[in-house]
């Protein structure tokens, strides 16, 4: 499964979304009633970063010990990253310059909760200030509070599957609020939850296995290394019990929704889903639906009593009677080998609409910056601006120049 990442948000008031990676379809999150090229007035337009993957330097985080692990699946270790952590004002900056109105970014938990119950005021601080900056800017600032990334002492406790989690996760979102939630609008639980431990439904007929194994012996190491029972990271392929992962995630949502709007009621909460475009090859309805009913459903189910929904596209799949198909012979494919299909943005919104009907306000691309693609490392280049890898220089591509145009004119 290619790890590219496209979001559009989908949602109440302030729906907001961060489309990611190479991304085709600007035919996306258009207001569907809308007859001309115009798209609503109040449009949200920006981009977006996850803290681990440009902050650098995330060294109380499940992925840092995995990265340095022996044996380990990652391609590379992140280091410095984009340096994001230093050179977030520069990142603003270019928000801005780019005619954008929206940032999305990520807190790390393990900067913020480096010990079990032990918070940081000079982290919480850190992202107090970049929402600030934001507002300086003129920006609106969108935050995720989980981002994949948990701390170790999270992930030594079994992660997502242990019977403590959804609380300590609350306990987590209600701290952070109460720090930043006075400067904020609309926030996210947590990305891509719906994809946790289920590549066995992604990919089915065993191709995930070769992925799994692998995995699998990653996490065991680090396990040993720490005298854990089980070392289980936040973006993990293998998962011992997806089942009880994935109910976990949901609880730790509306655990994590509930503890923020305590802190203040009228912050838009949401979760971000990634949602395929699938599509079906006559006698292959049965098994698309199939796959709709486990990665999307239960989700968009829990996400109806969300203020706004994110719907994060990678591409489209079409479904056979006996699995996915494989791309057309003529398509365009991108660098992971994905089909650019252009309306498959389109096909996902809808689809989450129909079953958590809310209005579509705004499109957040992925990412603003090439950055670390966790264990494909720097190789893919899904940034809107490239960086340099020994002076952080961030240069805007052609096609930050022609998206920030669509930006500022609200319009195609």
């Amino acid at each position: 499964m290619p790890i590219n990442r496209r979001t559009a948000l989908a949602g109440g008031l302030s729906t907001l979304g961060a489309l990611g990676t190479l991304h085709p379809g600007l035919a996306l999150a258009r207001n569907a009633q809308a007859k001309s090229q115009h798209f609503p007035a109040g449009f949200a337009w920006g981009a977006a970063t996850a803290a681990y993957q440009v902050e650098g330097n995330n060294l109380n985080s499940d992925t840092w010990a995995l990265e340095h692990a022996q044996p380990t699946t990652f391609a590379e270790p992140s280091g410095d990253a984009a340096n994001s952590f230093e050179l977030w004002p520069r990142d603003l900056d270019l928000v801005r310059s780019l005619g954008f109105n929206t940032y999305r970014f990520s807190l790390e938990w393990a900067r913020i909760e480096p010990a079990r119950g032990q918070f940081s005021q000079a982290m919480l601080d850190h992202y107090k200030a970049m929402v600030e900056g934001c507002h300086e800017r003129g920006l609106t600032p969108v935050v995720t509070f989980n981002h994949f990334t948990t701390p170790i002492w999270f992930a030594a406790n079994g992660g997502w599957s242990s019977a403590e989690a959804v609380d300590l996760f609350a306990n987590f979102c209600e701290r952070a609020a109460r720090h930043l939630a006075d400067g904020l609008s609309s926030v996210t639980t947590l990305n891509e939850p719906n994809l946790v431990g289920m590549l066995e439904v992604a990919l089915p007929g065993g191709r995930g296995a070769k992925l799994i194994g692998p995995d699998k012996a990653m996490s065991e190491a680090v396990a040993r290394k720490l005298g854990a029972a089980l070392f289980l990271a936040g973006n993990p392929i293998y998962v011992p019990d997806r089942h009880v992962v994935q109910a976990n995630l949901i609880a730790g949502h509306k655990a994590g929704r509930a503890a923020i709007k305590a802190v203040r009621s009228d912050l838009k909460v949401g979760v971000s889903l990634a949602i395929n475009d699938d599509q079906a090859v006559p006698g292959g309805e049965a098994l698309r639906d199939s796959m709709r009913a486990q990665l999307y459903d239960p989700w968009l189910e829990a996400a109806r009593e969300d203020d706004f929904l994110g719907v994060q596209n990678y591409y489209r799949a079409v479904w056979g009677p006996e699995g996915k198909l494989a791309n057309p012979s003529d398509a365009i494919v991108n660098s992971s080998g994905s089909e650019i299909y252009a309306a498959s943005l389109a096909g996902a919104v809808r689809y989450a609409h129909s079953r958590c009907p809310l209005p579509v306000t705004g499109y957040l691309h992925w990412s603003l910056l090439d950055n670390y693609e966790w264990f494909h490392g720097y190789a893919p280049k899904y940034g809107l601006c490239s960086v340099d890898r020994t002076s952080f220089a961030r240069h805007p591509k052609p096609s930050a120049h022609v998206l920030g145009r669509i930006a500022a004119n609200n319009a195609l």
